[in-house]
């Protein structure tokens, strides 16, 4: 049993503090029945142990969580808010594995719920986050037109050549070593594949891993297509005409290099690198690596950056890091960079700009909403919550309006520059990246959950405003 002792002279908190220590002793025996552990026991000096809850998670839902590299035998149990998830304790395999299944309250809160793990023999504690969706109704389906067309396994982001008339489509299938990649030239009317290239090998690895390809940008004074090869952190450089391969960076000229924009006006390749606290720079004309631009955040880690997003009339580069939640505005002109804290974002990954407006659009997985942010004040304006995921945004001039994925609920939300919601469109899959044309046109790739998608990923869409 657990004993307190209180001295305080205020006969409000001597009550709450009684009270406390009550609830704490129940606590106490809800436990110990089921979880027999002695107290201060031989602790977990090399605790290695991971726990995840793969998935979108709904109140009411039940919710499979899974350990790994826990010690073989050792004794685990669950709590959250103070009350025991697991009727009894859990116990790693032979493989230091363990897994179990709970049930979400009905009224369970959206957001990041910390779960506190407790193991025993030996002993340790660790905290991990379980997030709880909202679910949001479909709308505003008659203001769209949707046309959609299957793709290549893998797809992963797409950019649309005024000058070629057409989207390129890079695409990556499975972790390392990654064998298969194409880079894919898409008719934007008929949304068919008109030509497709595969990336060469990579030359340190004798796996079969190819330079796969992820990210992508279009250089239409160059007419080349830049792409990200994120598992060998650099970059490559094709023709728009014929999808042949102009230059290979090598390797590590950007760590675990992740989306890329062209700057016409500079004849610059901008470059995000979430395995460094800088953005890439390169030469579009001499393909020719430039000083970085650092990134240094108004804390004390390092930012990770992650999506870019370019004013090129204003000289201004934007982008979000996702562990620190922090919007950067790079001034291009005077190099110099502003850097603004995004209350109300998690792992913030999706950045568009309203240049008329001076405005950003932040997407976040964590916390699965959109912040509008006032680029000259740095003021949340906005804190728009949406589907599951938010994962990318796009600002489109031409409808005012603004697009985002949100990958774990499967849709696209239209929202107004005064934070409404016109419409939460489904797109199937897992969304993963959305881009413009400059025509109205707004092109969206969705990812396929395994081979046996029932719901149709690794395609495109194209989503058009009625008239």
């Amino acid at each position: 049993m657990m004993q307190i002792n209180v001295n305080c002279r205020n006969s409000k908190k001597t009550t709450w503090l009684k009270q406390t220590g009550l609830a704490l002793a129940a606590l106490s025996l809800s436990i110990n029945a089921a979880y027999a552990a002695a107290t201060f026991d031989q602790p977990d000096s090399h605790f290695n142990g991971t726990v995840n809850a793969m998935g979108v998670h709904y109140a009411g839902d039940q919710v499979n969580i899974n350990g790994r590299a826990f010690t073989p035998g050792q004794e685990i149990i669950l709590l959250q808010n103070g009350h025991v998830l697991t009727e009894k304790a859990l116990k790693a395999d032979d493989k230091g594995n363990f897994s179990t299944t709970i049930t979400l309250p009905a009224d369970a809160k959206s957001g990041q719920h910390a779960i506190v793990v407790q193991a025993a023999e030996p002993s340790t504690a660790a905290v991990f986050k379980l997030k709880v969706s909202t679910k949001f109704p479909q709308s505003g389906q008659d203001k769209f037109d949707i046309t959609t067309e299957s793709l290549v396994p893998g797809v992963y982001q797409s950019a649309y050549s005024p000058k070629s008339n057409a989207i390129f489509v890079t695409s990556a299938v499975g972790r390392p070593p990654v064998r298969e990649s194409q880079l894919l030239k898409v008719d934007p009317n008929t949304l068919k594949i008109t030509a497709s290239a595969k990336p060469a090998a990579q030359q340190d690895r004798d796996d079969g891993q190819v330079q796969a390809v992820y990210g992508v940008g279009v250089d239409d004074e160059h007419g080349t297509v830049w792409v990200t090869n994120t598992r060998s952190n650099t970059v490559a450089v094709y023709k728009q005409a014929d999808l042949s391969l102009v230059k290979q960076f090598e390797n590590g000229a950007a760590p675990h290099a992740r989306d890329v924009v062209i700057d016409s006006n500079k004849q610059r390749a901008y470059v995000s690198t979430p395995g460094a606290p800088t953005v890439a720079v390169f030469d579009t004309k001499t393909l020719k690596a430039l000083p970085a631009i650092e990134l240094l955040s108004a804390g004390y880690e390092r930012p990770s950056p992650l999506s870019l997003a370019l004013d090129a009339e204003g000289g201004k580069l934007y982008t979000v890091s996702m562990n620190t939640n922090e919007l950067f505005a790079v001034d291009l002109n005077k190099n110099e960079t502003a850097v603004f804290a995004l209350p109300g974002a998690l792992s913030a990954s999706g950045v568009a700009i309203d240049a008329k407006r001076g405005h950003a659009y932040v997407a976040s997985q964590g916390s699965d909403n959109i912040l509008i942010v006032d680029t000259k004040q740095g003021k949340v304006l906005h804190d728009i919550e949406i589907g599951a995921g938010a994962l990318n945004v796009v600002f489109d001039p031409t409808t005012d309006v603004a697009y985002a994925v949100s990958r774990g609920a499967g849709t696209l939300t239209v929202i107004q520059p005064d934070g409404n919601i016109l419409a939460n469109l489904n797109l199937g899959s897992m969304p993963n990246h959305v881009s413009l044309d400059g025509q109205g046109n707004v092109y969206a790739v969705t990812k396929a959950q395994g081979k046996d998608d029932s719901l149709g990923g690794d395609r495109i869409s194209r989503i058009q405003l009625k008239k």
